[in-house]
């Protein structure tokens, strides 16, 4: 039994100790970025795009402090891909975790064939950093069981702030029109949000924008998932 709490123990070291895997570690308006190659310097507008999408939350309080752990040859992103299984990127605490092939010159991480927005991935992950934080260890997720549409819905909902992405009827037209076998949503820039994923951030931005709800009130309120997706089927058809 101590041999298996020294191995739990020296495991959560290294999981919250990322700078023990990496060769490098820069700063950057409130990031601490570690890498073992050299950073591409478009790196750092793209944090702070995805910083300035945060500012849409009701949790932000103008500080980040955030860790973001770069896929260059660390075998930390692999131990996180073996704890947690394979993603785009993880957000542990204060980390965001990247997996995927990341090209700032095109704003993206590809994974398996996808592709999604860095700038978007950075902030939906930032976002899932602010909800633990504000909410604590024993009322976020997993251990808390929000239901997934609430909370990854909200991170997509502040995430997915594009010029073509802000308005509920035209994304509700997007996922009308998709292919109902389709892994993916695809946007208008050849990225993708993982079909639940949008569903979720749909059902989150009626409860906000249409129904005029706070991320505080949808945590607390009780109408469970077919409730909501029968309104905004509802709201959807008036509109049209």
């Amino acid at each position: 039994m101590i041999v298996v709490l020294l191995l739990v123990g020296l495991l959560i070291t290294i999981i919250l100790s990322p700078q023990l895997a990496y060769a490098n570690k820069s700063t950057h308006s409130g990031f601490t970025i570690y890498h073992n190659k050299p950073v591409d310097p478009k790196l750092t507008a793209i944090l702070d795009e995805a910083a300035i999408l945060l500012q849409n939350s009701e949790f932000y309080k103008g500080s980040l402090n955030l860790d973001i752990c770069l896929h260059d040859g660390s075998k930390y992103p692999g131990l996180i891909k073996v704890l947690l299984g394979p993603a785009f990127a993880w957000a542990v605490y204060d980390k965001v975790i990247l997996q995927g092939e990341m090209n700032c010159g095109e704003n993206s991480v590809e994974l398996h064939g996808y592709t999604w927005n860095l700038t978007q991935l950075l902030a939906h992950e930032m976002m899932h950093c602010l909800q633990y934080k504000e909410l604590g260890l024993w009322k976020s997720n997993p251990v808390a069981q929000i239901p997934a549409w609430k909370w990854e819905g909200y991170v997509e909902f502040i995430a997915r702030q594009g010029p073509l992405q802000r308005d509920l009827l035209k994304n509700l037209d997007r996922l009308e029109n998709a292919d109902e076998d389709s892994w993916g949503i695809k946007f208008e820039d050849g990225t993708i949000a993982p079909r639940e994923l949008y569903e979720y951030w749909i059902m989150v931005h009626y409860c906000l924008a249409i129904k005029e709800m706070t991320y505080m009130e949808v945590l607390a309120d009780a109408q469970d998932e077919l409730r909501i997706k029968k309104e905004i089927r509802n709201w959807y058809s008036r509109q049209k």
